[in-house]
């Protein structure tokens, strides 16, 4: 998708975004507790949630991190940083800005260095993925870490054939972001988590027509019905049970650090 495509899809799906990826109760508190474990977080830590979104895992971090620096949600789209709230959660500082805006330092940030910053599935919304990733390492601190979770180059989901095919078409290869970490100078390690998920099928059925991946966007308004009922036929099951699988791509800069 095009930049400015990513970000209309964005911009329209803000004021509903937190209900698509709220799977259930215990998703996001799973996810974030990952990527606090994953980059070792602590509360002296400076820490940015580049892609944030509505801030949904930034949000549930700061509650079990309790940094004593702000961690700062960043995003390109203003009306999902709006979700925070005004004013925002104590523990989080919204930065409209994109990966690349931090990477190439084109905005003021309160922190000079980084500690840890993540990006979760935005990774392949980034133009340059190699650049942009070298950027953001320079901003690390010595010790620093960069975390990117995302899908892995197939998925199990209950989607449509079309829907399936394409996303293995544009996704791209964790062991080739492992690379670019790597290139950037760090010490990288590439790892998979694992979390089942158990929707209602008609709530996941609402969250496709709604669009709740970027991807979904690339198809048209009859393409995503005739996706859904080729769903249906597939899955007559009341509640989709499936697994959800993340790649975690950690770098680490060399010097001092938890």
């Amino acid at each position: 998708m095009e930049r400015r495509e990513v970000r209309g899809h964005y911009e329209g799906l803000a004021a509903e975004y937190d209900e698509h990826w709220v799977y259930g109760r215990g998703y996001v508190p799973w996810m974030s507790g990952r990527i606090a474990e994953a980059l070792q977080l602590t509360a002296a830590d400076r820490i940015a949630d580049i892609g944030s979104g509505t801030g949904l895992f930034a949000r549930e971090v700061a509650g079990q991190v309790q940094p004593r620096h702000p961690i700062l949600c960043v995003d390109p789209s203003e009306a999902m940083l709006r979700q925070l709230g005004t004013p925002p959660p104590v523990g989080l500082t919204p930065v409209v800005a994109s990966a690349e805006d931090i990477a190439e330092g084109r905005v003021r940030l309160p922190y000079e260095r980084f500690d840890a910053m993540w990006l979760k599935e935005s990774v392949h919304h980034v133009a340059d993925p190699a650049g942009t990733l070298r950027g953001l390492a320079d901003r690390l601190a010595p010790g620093g870490r960069l975390l990117v979770v995302m899908l892995p180059a197939s998925i199990d989901y209950p989607l449509f054939e079309a829907a399936l095919t394409r996303f293995e078409e544009l996704q791209p290869d964790p062991a080739v972001i492992e690379g670019h970490l790597r290139a950037a100078g760090l010490e990288a390690e590439l790892s998979y988590v694992e979390h089942e998920l158990r929707i209602d099928r008609d709530k996941y059925l609402g969250m496709v027509r709604a669009r709740y991946m970027s991807l979904l966007s690339t198809f048209s308004d009859s393409e995503i019905e005739k996706g859904i009922e080729e769903m249906r036929v597939a899955h007559p099951e009341p509640v989709l049970v499936f697994p959800d699988r993340f790649a975690f791509v950690v770098g680490r800069r060399p010097g001092e650090g938890p």
